[in-house]
């Protein structure tokens, strides 16, 4: 009321009110549920994942008509934000017993003159929260809601006390759009917990209640207003500023944990339901920095994306699950660990490991690494090594461990393909679903794509000496049945290889990422062009797998496996043996090590292991064959095509085998390396072509005539 009305009018006014005072104290109570069921029936819009221990790692909405957040108590509250609402909402909330007859006066009269003003309590509007009856329909409430709300509002503070009212009613008040309770308002305006609201922000809540939807020009004078009553030091020039900027981003609270998306959306339907996982929260933060320092660093030849996955070889449990990471990820919603990429060099430990099973090699056994051409259905497979040099002869142990391309196409031809697909088919990886001969020889060098889900659990086989049993991730998940799909023995001799620094040292050097402190197995794989990169590897109590790549698919810039995913691999490693130490595992029955010898000297002499039966102290080094001119045949006639421009007509040298340093003279004049194919232009007339060794001595000499076009 003004401070001119009469006195006479006044009394008038308090006199109905207390008449209609009287009627409401004749009405019967309400029915008010208890605050404990209150707060029990709250259900906030989200579905947790837990750790195993029961830390929140992830909050995944599930929940899209309304967003809340769970129930915080009183003490939570911004002792700012408190003060604010009851400045702005009921001053004498402390004083009166549900309804503020004096304000509901002054409402009265204001009413009289013109002027709509509110006199709901606090006490009345949590009422009207807790019974839809009482709600406004359209423009207000009737006479009769407006009855039954001052009834509720009494009958709740009989039963509840202050504290309690005050902590439904923060918890349960609608704001904006779909935000309901201070909380979930409070991290959709400002990025915060409702703890943390300052003074400004308070006022700024405070001042939306009224009019939700207003603009923030208005909300902020409100806001100012509300800030001179409740005596805080703020400038409202500043309130506006922060109006405009929390209104532009309302209704979007980040998640207050979210630390494995990917996983949260597999998990997680129903609303306030809370799922524990084998998850490790210090383990699977360790992941994503590791990541995402990686990504950071790699940023500058391409690379935006990575994944990682940890797991613990005994119970095939998940510790962490990293499905994206990187700043620059242009496809966060990607699952990097189901996604399936190609494979690169990863799956030669697996080929490796069939031989020595059936006893086609032993570790010590030499292989060719020397240029090799393959007729295939769909033309001549040329295999390369990934730094494009050959290598000439080498163990098995040292063609593993340094990831050499041609030994294991050898090794596959010796195996057979339809073998070797059906050993990759049983250890887990189902994206095979072609043959073997659809794959053809690059199977060995990782041509068919896989998922780093398969990869970690295929390695952990080899982890638990060739035991294979399904991945676990839920708690409450029981054990798979387990069965030996690898011999343990060459799973055993294999391990051996993946930890042997010296051996890997010929491709990757003595120093790199690949080198632990403590016992490990790892071997890095990189796709064609460049497009993945993975590091998987396992110690004695953990498997740990890292892709880095493109979700797109385009190609990285000068990534290998040691400088692309290997970093992240070795720090994530490093992490879960800060403590723990790691052993090599025992020899397996049937497992024999002996001191070998190779006879010219070609590799150092070693402790080696061997299948029983397949030992030897001393390895003979076979001669190798003296290369060959295959083509073109001796006395060979070559007939041009008149049809066919001269220019695109070739003749092709090969020889066989294609041997490091030999080369073609045609004509007594060079004609080119012979370690590959050459296709030299015919030019009619007779022709002498020359195989050199890498001595310069002749080794073959093939005649041939070129017939000219007419």
């Amino acid at each position: 009321m003004s401070r001119h009305t009469p006195h006479w009018l006044m009394g008038i006014a308090l006199l109905i009110l207390s008449a209609v005072a009287v009627v409401f104290l004749s009405l019967p109570e309400a029915s008010i549920p208890e605050f404990q069921t209150v707060k029990a029936e709250w259900i906030p819009s989200e579905a947790y994942l837990l750790d195993r221990n029961g830390e929140v790692i992830h909050e995944q909405r599930v929940d899209f008509s309304a967003r809340r957040k769970p129930w915080v108590p009183l003490n939570s509250f911004s002792p700012a934000l408190l003060k604010a609402i009851v400045a702005a909402e009921d001053r004498r909330f402390y004083d009166h017993r549900g309804v503020d007859w004096q304000a509901m006066a002054a409402a009265a009269w204001g009413t009289l003159g013109g002027h709509k003003r509110g006199a709901s309590t606090i006490t009345m509007q949590l009422a009207a929260l807790l019974d839809q009856r009482l709600a406004m329909q359209g423009g207000g409430r009737s006479i009769r809601q407006k009855l039954g709300q001052i009834t509720a509002a009494r009958s709740l503070e009989r039963r509840w006390n202050k504290g309690e009212i005050l902590e439904a009613y923060l918890n349960r008040v609608r704001f904006r759009g779909e935000l309901e309770g201070v909380p979930a308002t409070a991290l959709g305006l400002f990025g915060k917990e409702a703890s943390g609201l300052d003074e400004a922000e308070s006022a700024l809540l405070a001042a939306i209640l009224p009019s939700p939807n207003a603009g923030a020009a208005r909300i902020a004078r409100r806001a100012c207003a509300i800030a001179k009553a409740a005596a805080f030091p703020v400038d409202c020039g500043d309130l506006e500023r922060r109006a405009e900027m929390a209104l532009t981003h309302a209704n979007r609270p980040p998640p207050s944990t979210a630390l494995a998306p990917h996983l949260a959306r597999r998990l997680l339907k129903k609303r306030s339901e809370k799922v524990r996982t084998t998850l490790s929260a210090p383990v699977q933060r360790r992941a994503i920095e590791a990541l995402e320092q990686q990504l950071q660093d790699l940023k500058a030849r391409n690379v935006r994306d990575g994944a990682a996955l940890v797991v613990d070889n005994r119970s095939g449990e998940v510790l962490a699950y990293v499905g994206s990471a990187g700043p620059s990820s242009r496809a966060r919603q990607v699952d990097g660990v189901r996604a399936r990429r190609q494979a690169g060099s990863t799956l030669k430990p697996f080929l490796y490991a069939l031989a020595l099973e059936k006893r086609y090699l032993t570790a010590a056994s030499i292989l060719d690494d020397s240029p090799l051409n393959l007729e295939t259905r769909t033309g001549l497979y040329v295999p390369q090594n990934y730094d494009r040099n050959f290598k000439g002869r080498v163990s098995v142990r040292t063609a593993l461990a340094a990831s050499l391309n041609i030994p294991a196409i050898r090794t596959l031809i010796l195996v057979g393909l339809e073998p070797f697909h059906e050993r990759l088919w049983n250890l887990g990886y189902k994206g095979l679903t072609q043959d073997g001969e659809y794959y053809g020889y690059s199977l060995a060098l990782g041509s068919a794509e896989v998922s780093l889900w398969e990869q970690v659990n295929a390695f952990r086989a080899l982890a638990n000496g060739g035991l294979l049993s399904p991945l676990r991730w839920l708690a409450s998940d029981e054990p798979g049945d387990a069965r030996t799909l690898i011999d343990p023995r060459a799973a055993y001799i294999v391990g051996s290889i993946l930890s042997d620094r010296s051996s890997r040292a010929l491709s990757f050097g003595l120093d790199n990422p690949l080198t632990t402190r403590y016992w490990t197995a790892v071997k890095t794989g990189t796709s064609k062009n460049m497009r993945d990169n993975w590091c998987i590897g396992y110690s004695e109590r953990y498997t740990v797998g890292v892709w880095v790549g493109n979700f797109e698919g385009d190609a990285m810039h000068d990534v290998s496996g040691i400088s692309g995913a290997a970093p992240a691999w070795l720090e994530i490693m490093n992490g879960l043996h800060a403590d723990l130490p790691s052993q090599p595992p025992s020899p397996p029955e049937g497992v024999v090590g002996r001191r070998i010898r190779y006879a010219d000297a070609l590799e150092p002499e070693r402790q080696e292991w061997f299948v029983a039966g397949t030992e030897t102290a001393e390895v003979a080094v076979p001669d190798a064959p003296t290369p060959r001119i295959e083509t073109p045949a001796d006395g060979m006639i070559v007939a041009l095509d008149p049809d066919i421009p001269a220019r695109n007509q070739k003749l092709v040298f090969r020889a066989r085998p294609a041997r490091i340093g030999t080369s073609f003279v045609l004509d007594e004049k060079p004609a080119g390396d012979a370690g590959n194919p050459v296709k030299w232009p015919p030019e009619p007339g007779n022709h002498v072509l020359k195989l050199k060794d890498s001595h310069g001595r002749i080794v073959d000499t093939v005649k041939f005539q070129v017939r000219g076009m007419r």
